[in-house]
């Protein structure tokens, strides 16, 4: 079934769930046994459409990905052997620094050899002087680390919607967290400039790129046989292991040697000032809480917000209607580039938000995710473990990389918090 013909057949589900919960509505009452059942398992239905969406979405997505990649690959074979034809032109050697050796090609062809398993750490050693190996760790390439960070962010959602930033290596960017917006500008005559503003204040909490490491395997065969090429193959896995730990740190980091995340109430990131728990009970959202958290931001950060909710909120949600219109605050997304809503701003699921009914927890937030800012170390780091898994007949790698994250102006988010 195509993608647009899922989308079609969700669209059929909500509206039969619609109409069966606007009955139990209208007679003021729960559902029968019977019409719970009949929910349940289209509830089910809701769900499964919704995955196969998913999967089919970022399938395309994958395939778009490898075919470029391979095509890449196949630019890049035929540019090696142009250059082999041609002779060297006098003193040719590269004099640049360190760093601009892991953009030559016949860097990358040996951290691709290494991956393969066909180079061993002396081998590449030699192949230059100052050496990209440190404590058996391999320097990945440019191009390797640039393309990894791409596909974390189209893994990570909360990624896409951040403002991000790169540096060489692990240092700090010294990030100011605005605690209060400079006063309105001042009416003045042409030559005046303006009274002095005092009002704008800064909290500060550094944002360093912080290590984090992960270890994938993969089997030997795969290695030798995949069309793939191995650098794309090993950057995949790895991206799936690294896109998991690093949303898990961008929801609910503690900000000690890891991101600050936005369900963590800090004075350097969101306080508890943005906590909004008007109109919901100790165990469930309301409507009227939706509202509340939406009307607590000002109109200017409104214009980009996004929520984000466990599918089990986003579940007790969809059942929700506006106080007095009766309409659904929850409607379904018609197409791939038509999200689902809540109060007509875009809803995000994500398994590692907080999915707890219990008094005074997180149970969602609104925000403009720009205002959560992300610095990555172009210094990710590479290591092959050979024989390690050899009696499974698996090659293990293990990848370090450098990030972190924060929010920088907590008026730009309101969090949805339970009585």
């Amino acid at each position: 079934m195509k993608i647009q013909e899922l989308y079609d057949s969700r669209v059929t589900v909500v509206e039969e769930q619609k109409a069966l919960n606007d009955l139990a509505l209208a007679e003021k009452r729960d559902f029968t046994p019977e019409e719970q059942e009949k929910y349940d398992k289209m509830d089910a239905n809701f769900v499964r459409i919704t995955d196969e969406i998913k999967t089919a979405e970022a399938a395309e997505k994958r395939q778009l990905e490898r075919t470029a990649e391979i095509e890449k690959r196949e630019g890049l074979l035929k540019s090696h052997k142009a250059v082999a034809k041609t002779p060297p032109d006098g003193d040719t050697r590269d004099k640049k620094d360190k760093k601009d050796e892991t953009r030559k090609a016949e860097y990358r062809d040996a951290f691709n050899a290494v991956l393969r398993n066909e180079m061993s750490m002396g081998e590449i050693r030699a192949l230059q002087a100052d050496s990209a190996v440190a404590g058996g760790f391999l320097v990945a390439p440019e191009d390797f680390i640039a393309s990894l960070i791409k596909s974390l962010d189209n893994r990570v959602f909360i990624r896409g919607l951040a403002t991000k930033y790169t540096v060489a290596k692990a240092e700090s960017l010294g990030v100011p967290v605005l605690d209060n917006d400079p006063d309105d500008f001042d009416w003045t005559s042409e030559i005046k400039t303006g009274s002095e503003d005092s009002s704008m204040s800064f909290e500060k909490r550094d944002l360093f790129p912080h290590p984090l490491a992960k270890r994938i395997k993969i089997s030997e065969k795969l290695v030798r046989v995949s069309l793939i090429p191995i650098d794309a193959l090993v950057r995949e896995r790895l991206s799936y292991k690294l896109g998991v730990t690093q949303e898990k740190a961008f929801f609910t980091g503690n900000g000690a040697n890891k991101p600050l995340g936005i369900f963590t109430a800090s004075a350097s990131g969101i306080s508890t000032d943005r906590d909004v728990s008007d109109g919901n009970t100790v165990s469930a959202i309301t409507a009227d809480n939706l509202i509340n958290v939406k009307y607590s931001m000002e109109s200017q950060y409104r214009m980009g917000c996004q929520w984000i909710f466990h599918r089990d909120l986003i579940k007790m949600i969809r059942k929700l209607k506006v106080p007095g219109t009766g309409d659904y605050i929850w409607k379904p997304g018609i197409s791939a580039d038509k999200s689902d809503t809540i109060l007509d701003f875009p809803v995000n699921e994500s398994e590692y938000a907080p999915n707890t009914l219990s008094t005074g927890k997180y149970v969602g937030i609104l925000g403009d995710f720009s205002w959560y800012w992300i610095v990555d170390a172009l210094s990710m780091q590479v290591k092959v473990l050979n024989e390690l898994y050899a009696e499974t007949a698996q090659i293990g790698y293990i990848g370090r990389l450098e990030t972190d994250g924060m929010p920088v102006h907590e008026k730009a988010f309101a969090r949805v918090t339970l009585a």
